[in-house]
């Protein structure tokens, strides 16, 4: 194998653009995991970044939080200002893995890594959060729920790394994320769900539109479709006061938003009932059409 270790973002841009088929590592959780049974893997290029360290920051500034490349779980569990402004994402990092794995893996490998069971990535697209993708030609910032184009596949180019994770801060009058697994705790997410709801419209200077486009519901699931999915047609059913009175009444809008299937931790039929039922005890009496 092949390790390239640059100890700056310039370097590691450089780096992938003379070589673009390098795989980038940050944690190296999922690596470690799939070594033993794909062999093939030994033989590719990596270009290790735990040596840059200025992707390894918690920046607050702007109205915005910022996350470094490599700022881990456990890095975001001991910000105290995280817990008041962005509860969800203590609420993930304490349901990723073990300590071990909380310590080493980074927000950003697992967005990279692209699994539809991410739990890191759900409460970041209930966020709202954006990605930075560095190159050696400059940077760009794409919406964390238009990164993903397919199973595993994403917007990222071949020389381009993710930088950064930003997410503005707003005020949430409702926040719940729920996993479900086999077991309460270190097991593979079965059915998951982050809801957020804005209490106030984004100022004129940021998003587009402001008020008049104020849409204050995000609804996002993993472990339902190929990829970790907002939910846009429950957002529109929650916010246009139809009436659901039973967790069945979700189930038309998540036809349109969510494509489970049958593998070896569930089944479709499990998942899509499940979810419905998440949706309905966690918005009951929240919303104002949900009785």
């Amino acid at each position: 194998m092949n390790v390239l270790m640059p100890t700056s973002l310039s370097e590691a841009c450089a780096f992938c653009a003379k070589q673009p088929d390098l795989i980038p590592l940050a944690g190296a959780t999922d690596l470690l995991v799939h070594w033993p049974i794909h062999p093939a893997e030994h033989d590719k290029s990596y270009l290790d970044l735990s040596h840059v360290q200025e992707l390894r920051t918690i920046g607050w500034a702007s109205g915005t939080l910022t996350l470094g490349a490599l700022a881990t779980y456990w890095d975001v569990l001991q910000d105290g200002r995280a817990k008041s402004e962005f509860p969800l994402l203590l609420e993930a990092a304490r349901q990723v893995g073990a300590i071990q794995i909380q310590s080493r893996g980074t927000w950003a490998g697992n967005i990279a890594n692209g699994s539809p069971a991410a739990d890191g990535v759900p409460v970041l697209m209930a966020y709202d959060a954006s990605v930075t993708l560095t190159s050696a030609g400059g940077s760009r910032s794409v919406p964390l729920h238009e990164y993903y184009t397919g199973y595993r596949k994403s917007v990222r180019r071949p020389d381009e790394l993710i930088s950064a994770i930003s997410m503005p801060i707003r005020k949430y009058d409702f926040s719940v994320f729920h996993k479900v697994g086999a077991r309460r705790a270190q097991a593979i997410t079965k059915i998951g769900v982050a809801i957020t709801r804005e209490s106030e419209a984004p100022s004129l200077g940021e998003g587009v539109g402001g008020r008049e486009n104020f849409h204050p519901w995000r609804v996002v699931a993993n472990s339902v479709s190929a990829t970790v999915k907002r939910c846009t047609a429950v957002e529109q059913l929650l916010q246009s006061n139809s009436p659901v009175r039973k967790p069945e009444d979700f189930l038309p809008a998540l036809a349109s938003d969510v494509s489970p299937i049958d593998d070896i931790r569930s089944t479709a039929d499990y998942r899509r009932t499940v979810l419905a039922r998440l949706l309905y005890h966690s918005l009951r009496n929240v919303a104002p059409a949900v009785t």
